[in-house]
């Protein structure tokens, strides 16, 4: 097959970041253009709105949605129908109903849709997955804390309706315990806190438990400086595990058995690239219906209003 054509939308710190280098190291790829209001890349052409590329592109194969949640419904919506395939960055959607939409739309469409959680892509999330499935899981502890001011500085998107606060990195965890855990989990209660001057948490704690009353629970902070803390912590009756450093790490009693070099976003444009190959679409919406159900069970609570000046 030819490389694909792909435009990315959005080109923000995490395509610059992440997808650039993504699709410049995969052959299968050919970026061609980019969409975005406040910034251009050298080299390929650039259009401020989605609608531009696509009416000034139409020989376009793909687009790959790096925009905040609240906003790329609508331009999924436009590119499927306009016979694209669509790669959209975590989490898929604002809401469930929107990602669900989609998915049907994809179904009717020529272009495949993949709803895609990088940390599932991390080198020791499939080692803990095989390694946990023989052995029965007696307790799972998520710790997951990372400087809102490091990795969206000034982003104020965050922090509204749709923007989900804390659960913006958290749902990476919960990306990760729902595909290295063998039975399904589900909310219990939980305690959301919310700066007084924003309308998304700053730090949660979520209690959880599978049908065989398997207790699972996270601690997320979004205001936590130095070292981030990005670890689950699983007890079996066969030893402990945990993946450390957001599951690039797989220690099982303490001694560390697997470790590589972080390729989670050319795992997901690999990935991406079958499914275009396929025609087939992946969408998984498990880590959103959990944030969706803390939203919907957690104990709210107002702290103290949160500047991004510290």
């Amino acid at each position: 097959m030819p490389p694909i054509k792909i435009g990315i939308v959005g080109l923000g710190k995490i395509a610059r970041d992440q997808h650039l280098p993504a699709l410049a190291a995969n052959p299968d790829f050919d970026l061609v253009a980019v969409a975005s209001r406040n910034a251009s890349q050298e080299g390929v052409a650039s259009f401020a709105t989605l609608e531009e590329m696509l009416e000034a592109m139409p020989e376009l194969d793909a687009v790959s949605l790096c925009t905040p949640p609240t906003v790329r419904y609508g331009q999924a919506r436009q590119a499927l129908r306009a016979g694209k395939h669509v790669m959209l960055e975590k989490p898929p959607g604002a809401t469930l109903s929107e990602v669900e939409d989609l998915a049907q739309l994809a179904e009717s469409s020529p272009g495949s849709l993949f709803a895609t959680w990088h940390s599932r892509y991390a080198p020791a999330v499939e080692p803990a997955r095989q390694w946990l499935a023989s052995r029965r899981i007696r307790k799972v502890h998520i710790e997951w804390k990372e400087d809102v001011r490091v990795w969206h500085p000034g982003q104020r998107w965050i922090w509204e309706p749709g923007g989900m606060g804390v659960f913006d990195p958290a749902i990476n965890a919960l990306s990760i315990v729902t595909a290295i855990l063998p039975r399904r989990f589900f909310l219990h209660e939980g305690t959301l806190q919310f700066p007084e001057n924003c309308q998304a948490p700053i730090a949660a704690n979520l209690y959880f438990s599978d049908s065989q009353d398997t207790p699972i629970t996270a601690d997320l902070d979004f205001l936590q400086t130095g070292p981030q803390t990005w670890d689950i912590h699983i007890e079996t009756d066969e030893g402990n595990l945990a993946l450390r450093k957001g599951g690039s790490q797989m220690f099982v009693d303490d001694q560390l058995e697997h470790e590589a070099p972080e390729q989670e976003y050319p795992g997901l444009y690999a990935r991406f690239a079958e499914l275009v190959a396929r025609r087939e679409s992946d969408v998984d919406v498990a880590p959103l219906r959990h944030v969706a159900d803390a939203f919907l069970l957690g104990r709210r609570e107002t702290v103290a209003a949160f500047h991004d000046e510290g």
